[in-house]
């Protein structure tokens, strides 16, 4: 957990005891329900917690932002975000059942009183709007656009990004941002030189504004 707070240093006692928790959890959670790669277990605070709060370190959500996370998988960046934010209002979205499973039972056990969740894909979402939409290695850029545009509301709910899609990828990205037509309008993070870590290398955050 070190390399977490080595770059977030503003955490309370009741989100250091979420994070600590996280770790058991997901070690036992996995051993069920494979939702993290098992090489990757032992650095879930670098390749998983650091890696979805690279989002944190591009913007601050204000207090009463709602945020949906594409495809969370087992929560990820969804937890994270919202143990670093509980004023702002997370729903953690995936097509795979026991994934949310997963989700809700880890959400549930460290307390997070601000994290919902939906068991189908995010373009059912019908009935919601958001602020701001994360996700992580889910879709193309493209693909995903078309899914949360419609869901998204104009307006800006943080300081630094008025409201749009946020999504962490990697690889070389220039064909797929081509690809999808959005190219005037996103702004590419490298995430290593938000953290420099090895692990980081060629991954990159994604925005694209609501306009």
């Amino acid at each position: 957990m070190e390399i977490v707070l080595k770059y977030f240093a503003d955490f309370d006692a009741a989100q250091l005891k979420q994070l600590e928790q996280l770790k058991a959890l997901y070690t036992e959670w996995n051993e069920k329900i494979n939702v993290i790669s098992r090489k990757d277990i032992d650095s879930l605070y670098e390749r998983h917690v650091l890696h979805s709060l690279a989002i944190a370190a591009l913007l601050n959500f204000d207090d009463g932002a709602e945020v949906v996370d594409i495809g969370t998988g087992g929560g990820f960046p969804g937890i994270p975000l919202a143990i670093l934010f509980p004023q702002v209002h997370f729903l953690l979205v995936d097509s795979i059942g026991k994934k949310i499973k997963v989700v809700n039972e880890v959400a549930g056990t460290i307390g997070l009183k601000n994290v919902s969740t939906r068991h189908g894909r995010v373009e059912e979402l019908k009935d919601r709007r958001f602020d701001y939409a994360v996700s992580r290695a889910v879709a193309p850029l493209a693909d995903l656009w078309k899914w949360i545009a419609p869901f998204i509301r104009k307006g800006q709910k943080s300081e630094e990004l008025p409201n749009g899609l946020i999504c962490l990828k990697g690889g070389d990205l220039t064909s797929e941002i081509e690809e999808s037509g959005l190219q005037k309008i996103v702004q590419a993070w490298e995430i290593n030189n938000i953290f420099p870590e090895p692990a980081f290398e060629d991954k990159f955050a994604i925005y694209v504004p609501k306009l």
